[in-house]
């Protein structure tokens, strides 16, 4: 699972979310005594979306350089070019307060809702606490993209996250894995302090804008009320948890058996470390310890790519070519000379994936250090999806150039890789015939180690963050907090002691570059509910994860019609468009994986017994 850094304050999908910074916007009344009309409201978000578009892509090309090419000088220019888009986007947001309580056209009043509610980081309205809230932003995000662990101190070799995470992921030394674990999550003690003062500078901006804090306005962007929202979640995640149990309790018992009693116990949590990820947030690095022994597919797709001597031109080409199969047109030919495919040998970069869009319009790129595996195959595919979302919205004027809400944005692409199966594999040569059915369930496995696995991670984040900014977490709970969470809803545990002088929800890089999360988890049942509906388009009869829309033009134009629609309607009408349904539902991805639900109940009672 990646994170789109979309650069736009528009977008959602990026880290700082760019010039998040504020509006002031949402303060009812002040300032309305003027005899404002609707021709005003009219004339003010025209002229407003223009100065807006500016703003940002000025700061999204900033930001591309600050992430590409981490100094002292490109932090100061990112952070300049976010001074001048808090200051931007603070008048626009003043300036309309004086049409609070006309009674608006509906496209009016809702590009002026969204104008108040597209940013994810709120400045306050002093300026030298503005300043100081933007400086704390870039250098976090600097420090994360920047961290390494040296095992022998600053006179050894150094290990980069890459490094590091190549280790979690292939490593099979309990004692190994868990100095890789400890060693990353010294990074982000160096900035605790400064996310300290980050909470209370933005949530002074947000209560300047209306809102309780920080957490509440981001839940406000869902087109329902902070409270409904988080309670959707809660829905969601309760109608998944069942799911989530059963992966859990059979993963413990492979992997007590990998490692024994004294690593992993018989019951309660997972020990962190073990889990193949540096945030045990995806689990599918240790399917190996987990297959079933009748599930081998036949093929190994990492080593049929590097065995074909696959580039990484040649994996997004793959990733390309699905778009196009379905009718999409080919990428603009600046996205292959202005993305960022492979880490430079010669800088630190921001190696997270993420897609990019520069210019409201065909200047779309993604960044990634990509390697030649399976996983960053599928990334691609998630990656592309963001920028085939964002080229068709682009005819949109750009206070609606965003997705229905963000986590359709994270979906669409894992949507495209549903559907990257057997079959598909097979109508590339990739693999020469497609496995018998009795595959499906090592294929189900190997996708809920990553899907199905990452679902709790995905809700907490977001629950801490929204403890932290209402209060209800102070400074000297922050890793109590945290750990508190991680057990609660993924079941796992530290793989050592850990303090309060540790700082491991910054070892996050979503935490540490204020990137909103919960459109994570949203996409993780909304990719199967896009699925089903699309599935069910193409006349699809069979078991749903056997289904690959590939090719299919008539299923790429229901697709195109709901991703042009932008953010120009509620959310609801967007899925409506795509699924004849208006509300999230996540009996998709019950019925996706119930096959294998009933066998990892049965393998566990089995295993129990013995």
């Amino acid at each position: 699972m990646t994170l789109s850094i979309l650069n736009h304050i528009k977008s959602r999908n990026g880290w700082w979310l760019v010039s998040a910074l504020v509006l002031m916007a949402g303060c009812s009344g002040a300032g309305s005594g003027s005899k404002a009309t609707v021709a005003d409201a009219e004339k003010f978000i025209a002229d407003a979306e223009k100065r807006y578009l500016a703003v940002t892509i000025n700061e999204s090309r900033a930001s591309w350089i600050q992430s590409n090419f981490i100094t002292d000088d490109t932090e100061v220019i990112a952070a300049n070019a976010k001074e001048e888009s808090i200051k931007t986007v603070k008048e626009l947001a003043e300036e309309s307060r004086k049409f609070d309580g006309l009674n608006l056209p509906p496209d009016v009043a809702r590009k002026i809702k969204l104008l108040k509610l597209a940013l994810v980081l709120p400045a306050p309205g002093n300026p030298e606490e503005r300043e100081k809230l933007t400086k704390i932003a870039v250098s976090m995000e600097s420090a994360y993209g920047a961290g390494k662990y040296c095992p022998d101190g600053d006179n050894g070799k150094c290990l980069s996250l890459g490094d590091l995470e190549k280790i979690m992921a292939e490593s099979r030394n309990p004692e190994e894995l868990k100095k890789a674990w400890l060693g990353w999550h010294q990074v982000a003690p160096k900035y605790r302090k400064d996310y300290v003062q980050f909470v209370e500078l933005a949530n002074k901006g947000a209560r300047e804008m209306g809102f309780k804090d920080l957490g509440a306005m981001w839940r406000s962007n869902y087109d329902m009320e902070p409270d409904a929202f988080a309670a959707e979640m809660e829905r969601l995640w309760q109608q998944v948890k069942p799911l989530y149990d059963s992966l859990h309790a059979y993963t413990r018992a492979k992997l007590r058996q990998k490692y024994g009693d004294a690593v992993v116990p018989a019951t309660g949590p997972i020990p962190a470390h073990l889990l193949g990820n540096m945030w045990s947030q995806q689990w599918g690095n240790v399917y190996d310890l987990m297959k079933p022994p009748t599930g081998d597919p036949g093929y190994d797709l990492t080593q049929i790519l590097k065995s074909r001597n696959t580039d990484a031109r040649q994996m997004v080409k793959y990733g390309e070519g699905f778009f196009t199969s379905l009718g999409f047109e080919a990428l603009p030919e600046t996205f292959w000379k202005r993305s960022l495919f492979t880490k430079p040998q010669d800088r630190d970069v921001v190696c997270h994936a993420s897609a990019w869009d520069i210019d409201s319009q065909k200047d779309v790129r993604i960044k990634m250090c990509i390697n030649i595996n399976e996983e960053d195959f599928t990334t691609i595919h998630h990656e592309l999806g963001h920028n085939y979302y964002q080229m068709a919205y682009a005819p949109k004027s750009s206070l609606y150039q965003n997705s229905a809400n963000d986590g359709f944005h994270e979906a669409i692409g894992d949507t495209i890789a549903l559907s990257v199966t057997p079959e598909y594999l097979k109508q590339l040569s990739l693999i020469s015939s497609v496995p018998d059915e009795k595959a499906d369930i090592g294929l189900l496995l190997r996708l809920a180690l990553d899907k199905v696995a990452f679902l709790p991670f995905g809700y907490l984040v977001d629950q801490w963050r929204w403890k932290v900014f209402s209060g209800e977490v102070g400074p000297g709970d922050y890793n109590k907090a945290w750990w508190e969470l991680r057990e609660k809803y993924q079941n796992i545990s530290a793989p050592g002691p850990r303090s309060e002088n540790d700082f491991d929800a910054g070892a996050k890089y979503h935490v540490a570059g204020n990137t909103p999360y919960a459109r994570y988890f949203l996409a993780h049942i909304l990719q199967f509910q896009f699925h089903r509906a699309l599935c069910r388009e193409a006349g699809y009869k069979g078991p749903l994860n056997r289904c690959s829309i590939y090719g299919n033009k008539q299923v790429g134009e229901k697709l195109k019609a709901m991703l042009a629609m932008g953010q120009s309607q509620p959310w609801p009408e967007a899925l409506k468009a795509m699924t004849g349904e208006d509300k999230m539902d996540a009996t998709a991805i019950i019925d996706y994986f119930a096959p294998l639900k009933t066998w990892l109940d049965e393998q566990s009672k089995t295993m129990a017994g013995k």
